[in-house]
């Protein structure tokens, strides 16, 4: 089995399916994909991640603020672990800190993640954390508000291996995306070989950031195939190998998925 462990089901692009998720989750299934993450990142879409998880016995979700949407609505820590609280919810986030796209809201961000850390560590549930272009400030926040007993993830990973190591340090697990098949993309495949098999995580952030040979198109979950064969290929090791490594390490992870 392999776990697509980050995906915006509310978001995919329907059209080739005929408007149909379940078309688009019957074709991963049909690719050995068994389970879901739905990722939520905002308080507007909570509503649809929950709703969609209600729907299918194999997807799971997360509720948050992605750092890119903390202008729609911010919530406090006691709000989140209300969130954190409703059905199939098995972690908070997507949260963290984008310098890349948007330092205006820099304090912003920061108050935001650490709500988010703060309330994971009172529900007992790992964050999903969204990092670009915020390497110090990301490390030095999960140092000082988080958990190390329930931790996190780094999602879709495509910073440096010093950062990796430092996450590593503090209990996180390192999630990699279609981004390491990327052409460009050789200091991160550099990281995918070098990341302990215990704490690696595939996805495929769908709908963005396709896979080659995808690159370009629109993601969906089916796509995370790609981006286990491509690391078992890196790394030398059987593609079973690697999809059954990465599904023990969800569930680790994410206990309330089981």
């Amino acid at each position: 089995m392999l776990v697509d462990s980050h995906c915006h089901l509310d978001r995919l692009k329907l059209d080739k399916f005929d408007g149909d998720l379940d078309a688009v989750l019957d074709l991963a299934r049909s690719r050995g994909v068994g389970k879901f993450l739905c990722v939520g990142i905002s308080l507007d879409n909570a509503d649809a991640v929950v709703e969609i998880a209600s729907r299918y016995k194999d997807v799971v979700c997360s509720v948050g603020i992605h750092p890119l949407d903390v202008e729609s609505g911010l919530a406090g820590v006691d709000e989140l672990i209300l969130m954190g609280e409703r059905p199939n919810v098995v972690a908070l986030g997507e949260t963290g800190l984008d310098y890349y796209y948007s330092t205006e809201t820099k304090e912003v961000q920061q108050q935001s993640f650490i709500a988010h850390l703060q309330a994971a560590g009172r529900a007992e549930l790992p964050v999903i954390v969204h990092t670009r272009d915020a390497r110090e400030d990301t490390i030095k926040l999960i140092h000082a508000h988080g958990n190390l007993e329930t931790a996190g993830v780094l999602h879709c990973f495509t910073e440096s291996w010093e950062m990796a190591k430092s996450a590593l340090d503090l209990n996180y697990y390192i999630s990699l995306s279609g981004i390491v098949t990327f052409k460009n993309a050789e200091e991160l495949r550099d990281v995918a070989r070098k990341l302990p098999l215990d704490r690696l995580l595939v996805e495929t952030d769908s709908p963005y950031l396709a896979p080659v040979p995808y690159r370009g198109k629109a993601n969906i979950p089916a796509y995370v195939r790609e981006v286990a064969e491509f690391i078992a290929e890196l790394r030398g090791i059987p593609y079973e190998q690697l999809a059954e490594i990465t599904t023990e390490n969800f569930f680790r992870l994410f206990p309330r998925a089981a």
